[in-house]
């Protein structure tokens, strides 16, 4: 603004011929001095460190040494040249300054979108480096417990059937990258199928055996949690202890070894018999229940 007040009262006193003319040469001369310092002390406070330099007024013709009597016609054509130039060094300097204010903003929009844009990575890591079975099982028993099927098979041969004992032999064969995909797929394929709960557990044991405990337990839990009147759902439930214990958080483990004594109490006997060393081998308190008959 300072500028403007400025270069206005310089263009009024140019645009009165009467005036200019009535006034000393080496007044003028003294007023645009003083424009051009004010300009140069401007350009160092927006240009710290010389990063630019300023841009002397280029004049047309040079003014006499000595002008007696009053201000001659050519010496006020100089001093309008002077003031045009003072006038463009302004605007270019002004444009510089928005110019800068702009890549700027336009720095901070983007180190802005990209904190962001790594904080979301982030974000996504962790959740992909946690661990599947960081939820604790349940605490409380189902609001009325499931009954327990009896232990056979069921009876209808049907494809959810032969599904189920096409992944039992690759396991059995030890062969479990690939029982744990053809039980995925039979899953999903036999959707609702009573056959699924029989999948599943069996797909958990598969990468149990294959070293990925924690794999393991988040489908454990999940075929328990989903169906838990499923004929496979108790048997989930003792290895989803079993693989808590494998990943060294024998607390959770006895806390999910304790529910399945108290939800299914007529589990079957492959679970019974094995319970109590599993108690025995996460270290579980003498406080939890007793499981052994």
């Amino acid at each position: 603004m300072r500028f403007q007040i400025i270069g206005l009262a310089l263009l009024a006193s140019v645009t009165g011929p009467t005036l200019v003319q009535a006034q000393p040469r080496e007044t003028i001369d003294r007023r645009v001095d003083r424009i051009e310092q004010e300009l140069r002390a401007v350009q160092r406070r927006v240009f710290p460190g010389g990063r630019a330099q300023f841009v002397e007024p280029e004049i047309s013709g040079q003014a006499p040494a000595q002008i007696s009597g009053g201000t001659s016609g050519d010496a006020l054509a100089n001093l309008v040249s002077r003031v045009d130039a003072l006038e463009t060094q302004l605007r270019v300097l002004t444009g510089q300054v928005e110019e800068q204010g702009f890549r700027s903003r336009q720095l901070e929009d983007q180190v802005a979108r990209l904190r962001t844009e790594l904080q979301g990575r982030l974000d996504r890591l962790e959740s992909a480096n946690q661990p599947a079975a960081s939820t604790p099982p349940p605490a409380a028993a189902p609001a009325t417990p499931p009954v327990q099927a009896p232990a056979e098979t069921p009876r209808p041969t049907d494809a959810a059937e032969q599904a189920y004992n096409a992944g039992y032999r690759l396991w059995a064969n030890r062969q479990y990258a690939e029982a744990q995909a053809a039980f995925e797929a039979a899953a999903t394929r036999h959707a609702g199928s009573p056959w699924v709960s029989w999948m599943r557990n069996l797909q958990g044991r598969a990468y149990l055996d294959d070293n990925k405990p924690a794999t393991a337990a988040r489908i454990f839990l999940a075929n328990y949690q989903e169906n838990p009147r499923g004929e496979r759902a108790a048997d989930s439930l003792y290895f989803l202890g079993q693989s808590l214990a494998r990943l060294n958080r024998r607390a959770e483990a006895c806390r999910v070894y304790d529910e399945l004594a108290q939800v299914y109490p007529n589990m079957r006997d492959f679970i019974r018999t094995r319970l109590p060393q599993a108690r025995t081998d996460a270290r579980c308190g003498a406080g939890s229940a007793d499981t052994g008959r």
